[in-house]
Protein backbone atom coordinates (compact mmCIF):
# COMPACT_ATOMS: atom_id res chain seq x y z
CA UNK A 1 0.00 0.00 0.00
CA UNK A 2 1.30 3.55 -0.71
CA UNK A 3 0.67 4.51 2.94
CA UNK A 4 3.31 1.17 3.76
CA UNK A 5 5.53 2.66 1.28
CA UNK A 6 5.92 5.84 2.82
CA UNK A 7 6.84 4.99 6.15
CA UNK A 8 9.28 2.49 4.93
CA UNK A 9 11.31 5.23 3.07
CA UNK A 10 10.83 7.47 5.65
CA UNK A 11 12.14 5.32 8.01
CA UNK A 12 15.36 4.89 5.74
CA UNK A 13 15.98 8.34 5.21
CA UNK A 14 16.42 8.73 9.08
CA UNK A 15 19.05 5.87 9.34
CA UNK A 16 21.52 7.67 6.52
CA UNK A 17 23.59 9.96 6.29
CA UNK A 18 20.79 12.21 5.36
CA UNK A 19 18.91 11.79 8.27
CA UNK A 20 16.22 14.87 8.92
CA UNK A 21 16.82 16.54 5.47
CA UNK A 22 14.20 13.88 3.76
CA UNK A 23 10.39 13.09 4.10
CA UNK A 24 9.00 12.32 7.41
CA UNK A 25 6.11 9.84 8.09
CA UNK A 26 2.42 11.45 7.45
CA UNK A 27 4.79 14.43 4.77
CA UNK A 28 3.44 12.90 2.03
CA UNK A 29 6.19 11.28 0.81
CA UNK A 30 6.49 11.49 -3.65
CA UNK A 31 3.59 13.45 -3.41
CA UNK A 32 4.22 16.04 -1.19
CA UNK A 33 7.44 17.01 -3.46
CA UNK A 34 5.05 16.46 -6.93
CA UNK A 35 2.21 19.04 -5.10
CA UNK A 36 5.62 21.38 -4.67
CA UNK A 37 4.57 25.24 -6.00
CA UNK A 38 1.24 23.91 -7.24
CA UNK A 39 -0.89 27.02 -6.99
CA UNK A 40 -1.08 29.35 -3.49
CA UNK A 41 -2.22 28.03 -0.37
CA UNK A 42 -5.88 27.15 0.41
CA UNK A 43 -7.25 29.73 3.29
CA UNK A 44 -6.99 28.64 6.88
CA UNK A 45 -10.84 28.68 7.13
CA UNK A 46 -10.81 25.48 4.11
CA UNK A 47 -7.80 23.40 5.70
CA UNK A 48 -9.25 20.87 8.07
CA UNK A 49 -6.49 20.77 10.71
CA UNK A 50 -6.27 23.96 11.07
CA UNK A 51 -7.99 25.73 14.15
CA UNK A 52 -9.73 28.35 11.73
CA UNK A 53 -11.69 25.38 10.03
CA UNK A 54 -12.93 23.85 13.51
CA UNK A 55 -13.85 27.35 14.42
CA UNK A 56 -16.22 27.99 11.13
CA UNK A 57 -17.49 24.36 11.42
CA UNK A 58 -18.65 25.15 15.26
CA UNK A 59 -19.87 28.75 14.11
CA UNK A 60 -22.18 27.26 11.40
CA UNK A 61 -23.32 24.31 13.72
CA UNK A 62 -24.63 27.03 15.74
CA UNK A 63 -26.08 29.36 13.23
CA UNK A 64 -30.30 28.46 13.71
CA UNK A 65 -31.44 26.74 10.18
CA UNK A 66 -33.41 28.19 7.15
CA UNK A 67 -36.44 29.27 8.51
CA UNK A 68 -39.76 29.47 5.92
CA UNK A 69 -39.77 33.33 6.69
CA UNK A 70 -40.02 36.34 4.02
CA UNK A 71 -36.20 36.21 3.79
CA UNK A 72 -34.39 34.64 0.73
CA UNK A 73 -31.30 32.91 2.03
CA UNK A 74 -28.25 34.37 -0.19
CA UNK A 75 -26.45 31.08 -0.62
CA UNK A 76 -26.54 27.37 0.45
CA UNK A 77 -23.93 24.88 2.01
CA UNK A 78 -20.63 24.44 -0.37
CA UNK A 79 -20.85 21.95 -2.94
CA UNK A 80 -18.46 18.89 -3.00
CA UNK A 81 -17.29 17.12 -6.37
CA UNK A 82 -15.37 13.75 -5.47
CA UNK A 83 -14.03 10.98 -7.76
CA UNK A 84 -11.18 11.53 -10.08
CA UNK A 85 -13.57 11.46 -13.48
CA UNK A 86 -15.74 13.62 -11.64
CA UNK A 87 -13.50 16.11 -10.75
CA UNK A 88 -11.52 16.67 -13.88
CA UNK A 89 -15.04 17.18 -15.83
CA UNK A 90 -15.61 19.45 -13.72
CA UNK A 91 -12.37 21.67 -13.94
CA UNK A 92 -12.94 21.29 -17.57
CA UNK A 93 -16.82 22.37 -17.20
CA UNK A 94 -15.67 25.75 -15.18
CA UNK A 95 -16.83 24.68 -12.58
CA UNK A 96 -16.13 27.57 -9.60
CA UNK A 97 -13.39 25.79 -7.28
CA UNK A 98 -12.59 27.10 -3.83
CA UNK A 99 -10.56 24.41 -2.85
CA UNK A 100 -8.84 21.07 -4.18
CA UNK A 101 -7.92 18.16 -2.04
CA UNK A 102 -5.56 15.62 -2.46
CA UNK A 103 -4.89 12.45 -0.34
CA UNK A 104 -1.78 12.02 1.28
CA UNK A 105 -0.39 8.61 -0.44
CA UNK A 106 -2.90 9.05 -3.30
CA UNK A 107 -2.30 6.83 -6.34
CA UNK A 108 -0.76 9.18 -9.28
CA UNK A 109 -2.05 7.93 -12.77
CA UNK A 110 -2.92 10.15 -15.72
CA UNK A 111 -5.98 12.06 -14.45
CA UNK A 112 -4.84 12.74 -10.89
CA UNK A 113 -1.46 14.03 -13.15
CA UNK A 114 -3.91 16.29 -15.11
CA UNK A 115 -5.68 17.51 -12.39
CA UNK A 116 -2.74 18.48 -10.70
CA UNK A 117 -1.54 20.06 -13.63
CA UNK A 118 -4.73 21.76 -13.98
CA UNK A 119 -4.75 23.10 -10.70
CA UNK A 120 -1.20 24.37 -10.82
CA UNK A 121 -2.10 26.49 -14.66
CA UNK A 122 -4.91 28.23 -13.00
CA UNK A 123 -3.50 28.95 -9.77
CA UNK A 124 -6.54 27.09 -7.60
CA UNK A 125 -5.66 26.01 -4.11
CA UNK A 126 -4.23 22.49 -3.87
CA UNK A 127 -3.97 20.97 -0.09
CA UNK A 128 -3.01 17.38 0.62
CA UNK A 129 -4.54 16.18 3.45
CA UNK A 130 -4.66 12.80 5.33
CA UNK A 131 -6.97 10.06 3.39
CA UNK A 132 -9.48 9.58 6.69
CA UNK A 133 -9.47 13.67 6.67
CA UNK A 134 -10.73 13.27 2.95
CA UNK A 135 -13.07 10.20 4.33
CA UNK A 136 -14.58 12.96 6.68
CA UNK A 137 -15.11 15.64 4.42
CA UNK A 138 -16.53 13.83 1.72
CA UNK A 139 -19.42 11.45 4.37
CA UNK A 140 -17.01 8.35 3.57
CA UNK A 141 -17.30 8.36 -0.19
CA UNK A 142 -15.52 6.65 -2.57
CA UNK A 143 -13.23 9.83 -3.51
CA UNK A 144 -10.54 8.04 -4.76
CA UNK A 145 -7.84 9.99 -3.06
CA UNK A 146 -9.32 13.92 -4.87
CA UNK A 147 -11.89 15.90 -4.48
CA UNK A 148 -13.19 19.92 -4.95
CA UNK A 149 -14.75 22.37 -2.99
CA UNK A 150 -17.36 24.59 -4.50
CA UNK A 151 -18.10 28.17 -3.22
CA UNK A 152 -21.63 28.95 -1.53
CA UNK A 153 -23.99 30.11 -4.40
CA UNK A 154 -25.06 33.95 -4.09
CA UNK A 155 -28.43 34.33 -5.03
CA UNK A 156 -29.89 37.09 -6.67
CA UNK A 157 -32.90 38.85 -5.49
CA UNK A 158 -35.99 39.39 -7.13
CA UNK A 159 -35.64 43.54 -7.36
CA UNK A 160 -32.07 42.35 -9.30
CA UNK A 161 -33.86 40.69 -12.01
CA UNK A 162 -36.76 43.35 -12.11
CA UNK A 163 -33.45 45.99 -12.62
CA UNK A 164 -31.56 44.01 -15.33
CA UNK A 165 -34.95 43.83 -17.05
CA UNK A 166 -35.59 47.80 -17.36
CA UNK A 167 -32.56 48.52 -19.23
CA UNK A 168 -33.27 45.39 -21.78
CA UNK A 169 -34.69 46.88 -24.89
CA UNK A 170 -37.18 44.26 -25.41
CA UNK A 171 -38.22 44.84 -21.59
CA UNK A 172 -37.04 42.09 -18.87
CA UNK A 173 -37.62 38.49 -19.51
CA UNK A 174 -37.39 36.09 -15.91
CA UNK A 175 -38.21 31.94 -16.21
CA UNK A 176 -39.05 30.89 -13.12
CA UNK A 177 -39.62 27.17 -12.42
CA UNK A 178 -41.93 25.82 -10.18
CA UNK A 179 -41.00 22.11 -8.28
CA UNK A 180 -38.69 21.12 -10.85
CA UNK A 181 -36.34 19.12 -8.94
CA UNK A 182 -33.68 17.71 -11.02
CA UNK A 183 -30.51 19.77 -10.89
CA UNK A 184 -30.10 18.88 -14.41
CA UNK A 185 -32.96 20.15 -15.59
CA UNK A 186 -32.23 23.51 -13.61
CA UNK A 187 -28.79 24.17 -15.76
CA UNK A 188 -30.23 23.24 -19.14
CA UNK A 189 -32.67 25.98 -18.27
CA UNK A 190 -30.35 28.52 -17.18
CA UNK A 191 -28.48 27.71 -20.54
CA UNK A 192 -31.18 28.32 -22.83
CA UNK A 193 -32.12 31.66 -20.66
CA UNK A 194 -28.94 32.81 -21.54
CA UNK A 195 -29.28 32.00 -25.17
CA UNK A 196 -33.03 33.88 -25.62
CA UNK A 197 -32.12 36.72 -23.80
CA UNK A 198 -33.53 36.10 -20.53
CA UNK A 199 -32.38 38.32 -17.69
CA UNK A 200 -32.31 35.65 -14.95
CA UNK A 201 -33.88 32.79 -13.60
CA UNK A 202 -36.34 32.43 -10.49
CA UNK A 203 -36.63 29.30 -8.34
CA UNK A 204 -37.98 28.58 -4.99
CA UNK A 205 -36.50 27.54 -1.93
CA UNK A 206 -38.14 24.66 -1.34
CA UNK A 207 -39.29 21.75 -3.56
CA UNK A 208 -36.53 22.78 -6.16
CA UNK A 209 -33.46 21.86 -7.38
CA UNK A 210 -30.56 24.76 -6.54
CA UNK A 211 -27.39 25.48 -7.81
CA UNK A 212 -25.32 22.37 -7.49
CA UNK A 213 -22.10 20.85 -8.88
CA UNK A 214 -24.75 19.18 -11.77
CA UNK A 215 -26.66 22.39 -12.60
CA UNK A 216 -23.11 24.52 -13.38
CA UNK A 217 -21.76 21.42 -15.19
CA UNK A 218 -25.13 21.06 -17.15
CA UNK A 219 -25.22 24.94 -17.66
CA UNK A 220 -22.24 24.69 -19.46
CA UNK A 221 -20.82 28.07 -18.04
CA UNK A 222 -24.03 30.37 -18.40
CA UNK A 223 -24.66 30.09 -14.60
CA UNK A 224 -21.49 32.47 -14.51
CA UNK A 225 -23.03 34.48 -17.26
CA UNK A 226 -27.04 34.81 -15.58
CA UNK A 227 -28.25 35.33 -12.27
CA UNK A 228 -30.53 32.71 -10.66
CA UNK A 229 -32.52 34.48 -7.85
CA UNK A 230 -34.06 32.27 -5.39
CA UNK A 231 -37.73 33.22 -3.37
CA UNK A 232 -38.95 31.93 -0.08
CA UNK A 233 -42.39 32.07 -1.66
CA UNK A 234 -42.58 31.82 -5.59
CA UNK A 235 -46.01 33.42 -5.89
CA UNK A 236 -45.12 36.35 -4.00
CA UNK A 237 -42.39 36.73 -6.30
CA UNK A 238 -44.35 36.20 -9.07
CA UNK A 239 -46.89 38.89 -7.98
CA UNK A 240 -43.94 41.68 -7.26
CA UNK A 241 -43.04 40.91 -10.61
CA UNK A 242 -46.75 41.72 -11.68
CA UNK A 243 -46.50 45.00 -9.90
CA UNK A 244 -43.23 46.11 -11.74
CA UNK A 245 -45.37 46.08 -15.02
CA UNK A 246 -44.12 41.97 -16.23
CA UNK A 247 -47.13 39.54 -17.40
CA UNK A 248 -46.73 36.14 -15.93
CA UNK A 249 -47.44 33.19 -18.37
CA UNK A 250 -47.44 29.93 -17.48
CA UNK A 251 -46.87 26.62 -19.26
CA UNK A 252 -49.73 24.04 -19.07
CA UNK A 253 -50.32 20.95 -21.18
CA UNK A 254 -54.03 20.74 -21.32
CA UNK A 255 -54.19 24.78 -22.20
CA UNK A 256 -55.96 25.99 -25.05
CA UNK A 257 -54.21 28.73 -25.81
CA UNK A 258 -50.53 28.09 -28.11
CA UNK A 259 -47.38 29.51 -26.48
CA UNK A 260 -47.01 31.58 -29.97
CA UNK A 261 -50.28 33.72 -29.56
CA UNK A 262 -49.77 34.13 -25.45
CA UNK A 263 -50.86 37.81 -24.66
CA UNK A 264 -47.89 39.88 -23.24
CA UNK A 265 -44.84 38.27 -25.26
CA UNK A 266 -43.56 41.35 -26.59
CA UNK A 267 -43.45 43.10 -23.42
CA UNK A 268 -41.59 42.47 -19.57
CA UNK A 269 -42.67 38.66 -19.22
CA UNK A 270 -42.31 36.04 -16.85
CA UNK A 271 -42.32 32.19 -18.47
CA UNK A 272 -43.25 30.06 -15.76
CA UNK A 273 -42.08 26.22 -15.97
CA UNK A 274 -43.69 23.46 -14.17
CA UNK A 275 -42.07 19.89 -13.29
CA UNK A 276 -43.17 17.06 -16.07
CA UNK A 277 -44.67 15.06 -13.80
CA UNK A 278 -47.05 17.34 -11.81
CA UNK A 279 -47.14 20.89 -14.02
CA UNK A 280 -47.70 23.84 -12.43
CA UNK A 281 -49.24 24.11 -8.74
CA UNK A 282 -52.47 25.40 -8.34
CA UNK A 283 -51.67 28.30 -6.47
CA UNK A 284 -49.07 29.06 -9.02
CA UNK A 285 -51.58 28.47 -12.21
CA UNK A 286 -53.72 31.17 -10.16
CA UNK A 287 -50.70 33.48 -10.08
CA UNK A 288 -50.31 33.45 -13.53
CA UNK A 289 -52.30 36.10 -15.98
CA UNK A 290 -52.23 33.81 -18.44
CA UNK A 291 -51.61 29.49 -19.17
CA UNK A 292 -50.48 28.32 -22.81
CA UNK A 293 -49.17 24.86 -23.94
CA UNK A 294 -46.82 23.86 -26.36
CA UNK A 295 -48.86 21.90 -29.39
CA UNK A 296 -47.30 18.04 -29.40
CA UNK A 297 -48.88 15.23 -30.84
CA UNK A 298 -51.15 12.46 -28.83
CA UNK A 299 -48.45 9.85 -29.12
CA UNK A 300 -46.26 11.99 -26.32
CA UNK A 301 -48.04 13.22 -22.73
CA UNK A 302 -46.06 15.43 -21.61
CA UNK A 303 -42.20 17.07 -22.87
CA UNK A 304 -39.09 17.36 -20.62
CA UNK A 305 -39.18 20.80 -18.35
CA UNK A 306 -35.43 22.08 -19.93
CA UNK A 307 -37.21 20.92 -23.40
CA UNK A 308 -40.51 22.44 -22.75
CA UNK A 309 -38.58 25.78 -21.78
CA UNK A 310 -36.19 25.99 -24.67
CA UNK A 311 -39.28 26.00 -27.10
CA UNK A 312 -41.77 28.16 -25.82
CA UNK A 313 -38.05 30.53 -24.85
CA UNK A 314 -37.39 30.58 -28.64
CA UNK A 315 -40.96 31.32 -29.39
CA UNK A 316 -40.92 34.49 -27.32
CA UNK A 317 -37.37 35.17 -28.45
CA UNK A 318 -39.42 34.98 -32.01
CA UNK A 319 -42.39 37.64 -31.45
CA UNK A 320 -39.78 40.02 -29.68
CA UNK A 321 -37.04 39.80 -32.65
CA UNK A 322 -34.10 39.14 -30.14
CA UNK A 323 -33.15 36.03 -31.82
CA UNK A 324 -30.62 33.67 -29.82
CA UNK A 325 -27.16 34.75 -30.11
CA UNK A 326 -25.62 32.17 -27.61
Amino acid sequence: MPGNSQRRGAGANRTGKNAGKGTTAGSGGRVRRGLRGRGPTPKAEDRPYHKAYKDKQQREARQPKQSSGPRTPKGVGPEWVIGRNAVLEALHAGLPVRASYVAEGAEHDSRLREILSFTADHSMPMLQITRGELDRLTGGTNHQGVAIRMPEYEYAEVDDLIAAGVESPAGGLVVALDKVTDPRNLGAIIRSAAAFGAQGVLIPSRRSASMTAAAWKTSAGAAARIPVAMASNLNQSLGKLKKAGYTVVGLAGEADADIAAAPGLDGPLVLVIGSEGEGLARLTRETCDTLASIPITSQVESLNASVAASIALYEVSRVRGTGSGE
